[in-house]
């Protein structure tokens, strides 16, 4: 009788696992910098802001006793709250003409991640813009709408050559050509 291998035994590659990521994809909480943490923190408060219409001293007091909070960066977060909100209004014209429906259809998180990653990539030069980008990503897949990376995905794309033209150069300067 000759023996055959069932599909369970096979040799086939192990999985590679994938450290730092919940069975969803999103990062476990352990594996996040202190950036990410920061981003987190001041996605929430934006979105007090927009929704509740706090003032941001408010917020700021109320963030900082969160569970959490003592392991982000909290000179960005200070950063990424106050300016964001100082500069809604800027931001907002950033991002308004690369909506397809009017900013009042947005949802209030991705709102706030795109006001985040346009503010980063405004103020935050020390941050490469792909980081940014990546990073904007990750916060409306944790949060946001099912989709709504996506659609943070394209806006944020779209005002990167604008606000980070010259890095956007040197980085497709550095990509070998096929």
């Amino acid at each position: 009788m000759s023996e055959t291998k069932s599909p369970s035994t096979s040799k086939r590659p192990p999985r590679q696992t994938r450290t730092g990521l919940t069975s969803t994809g999103a990062r476990k909480a352990g594996s996040k910098s202190d950036r990410s943490r920061a981003r987190e923190f001041a996605l929430q408060g934006l979105y007090q802001s927009l929704v509740g219409g706090n003032p941001a001293p408010d917020i700021d007091l109320f963030t900082r006793d969160l569970a959490g909070f003592s392991k982000a960066d909290a000179v960005h977060f200070d950063s990424l709250l106050h300016g964001c909100i100082e500069e809604a209004d800027k931001l907002d014209a950033l991002i308004v003409p690369l909506l397809d429906r009017p900013l009042t259809e947005i949802s209030p998180v991705e709102r706030a991640v795109m006001w985040i990653g346009a503010y980063e990539m405004s103020h935050c030069l020390d941050v490469p813009w792909r980081v940014v980008l990546n990073e904007c990503i990750e916060l409306a897949k944790e949060f946001g709408g099912t989709d709504g990376h996506k659609y943070v995905n394209g806006v944020l794309n779209g005002i990167a050559p604008s606000l980070r033209a010259a890095e956007m150069e040197s980085d497709r300067a550095k990509k070998p050509r096929a």
